[in-house]
């Protein structure tokens, strides 16, 4: 194929490539903007989230009364000690926590777990790129002996494991959880507030409350 007729396939394969039907019987199937959501992995895990709760909470609450913490229907083992973790963390923020509800705001967190398809894709990097530009950093601080290149690749290696350990590792969680909390008076809402976690598939038990589990079916799962 000579030049004119490589750049004519080039141009029209640009052309279709760009080009969608005017019309359609269904929306287009698209991507949302990248987004990152954290992988619950460690009953500590849930002692972060209870204080980001508390925290935002405070931020957003004016009224000084006295909170009151409600125990959530679903007994589950997540449930049970994030209630206590959400005690703890108000009262390092300072406020105060009733042990009755007379006199006091209600905070109430509710968990719903859900579980989707398997096999979602992840695309967590974009591939050599990373391990180039370690490699690049390790060999501008060694010198030229063998030892320093040695060093060079330790220092570079390291560098990629530093980079890549802000992702979880495995596939994509299949399970996910939503933790809600609000605090409200007998007319309104006072503040509120919504979290999305990944979960640990093999730690599904610890927040399952079995009839409030939803299964959500993605990609023709049946």
């Amino acid at each position: 194929m000579n030049t004119r007729h490589l750049g004519a396939a080039l141009a029209l394969g640009a052309l279709l490539g760009g080009c969608a039907a005017p019309h359609s019987e269904t929306p287009i199937a698209t991507n949302f903007p990248t987004t990152k959501q954290p992988k619950v992995q460690a009953a500590g895990h849930w002692s972060v989230i209870a204080r980001d709760v508390a925290a935002q909470i405070t931020r957003d609450l004016k009224d000084e009364r006295p909170l009151f913490v409600r125990e959530s229907s679903a007994r589950t083992h997540f449930n049970l000690a994030f209630e206590k973790q959400l005690i703890s963390a108000l009262l390092e923020q300072g406020r105060t926590v009733n042990r009755t509800p007379q006199g006091a705001l209600v905070l109430e967190f509710d968990t719903r777990t859900l579980r989707f398809s398997a096999d979602r894709p992840q695309y967590k990097h974009t591939g050599t790129a990373t391990m180039l530009a370690a490699g690049l950093w390790g060999l501008a601080v060694a010198d030229a002996s063998a030892a320093g290149v040695a060093t060079a690749g330790a220092v570079g290696s390291d560098a990629y494991g530093w980079f890549r350990s802000e992702f979880a590792s495995g596939a994509t969680p299949q399970t996910e959880i939503i933790v809600t909390a609000q605090v409200s008076d007998e007319q309104r809402f006072l503040a509120h507030r919504t979290h999305v976690y990944y979960v640990a598939d093999g730690d599904r038990a610890l927040y399952d409350a079995g009839s409030g589990t939803h299964t959500i079916r993605l990609n023709g799962d049946q």
